[in-house]
């Protein structure tokens, strides 16, 4: 069973920076993917960023060059770092652990989510 928190939500000016994080408790593995998804009002839930345990990640085109996205297996975190934010990254943004196996998706662990709002 893995738990997750996120914080670091909140109203920012399009330009600015936010940075979420993603507490992490619980029993993870190398079979483990952490990231980060959002969903905006009337949308599906579509992937940010994601980085496996050996710290490979991968970013949805839109915010390539603006997001980071870091694990700290040390304090057990995953990050998002979000600069050059725009409106259109508005959403609630969920933290995620992804168990697979092989290439097969075994279980998705969700955090609460965390608003993020960008002003125009």
């Amino acid at each position: 069973q893995v738990q997750l928190v996120e914080s670091g939500g909140g109203l920012v000016q399009a330009g600015g920076s936010l940075r979420l994080s993603c507490a992490v408790s619980g029993r993870t593995s190398s079979s483990y993917a952490m990231g980060w998804f959002r969903q905006a009002p009337g949308k599906e839930r579509e992937l940010v960023a994601t980085t496996t345990m050996s710290h490979t990640t991968n970013y949805a085109d839109s915010v390539k060059g603006r997001f980071t996205i870091t694990l700290d297996k040390v304090n057990h975190t995953v990050d998002l770092q979000m600069d050059s934010l725009k409106a259109e990254d508005t959403a609630v943004y969920y933290c995620n652990a992804r168990i697979f196996q092989g290439l097969s998706i075994l279980h998705d662990y969700w955090g609460q989510g965390t608003q993020v709002t960008v002003s125009e």
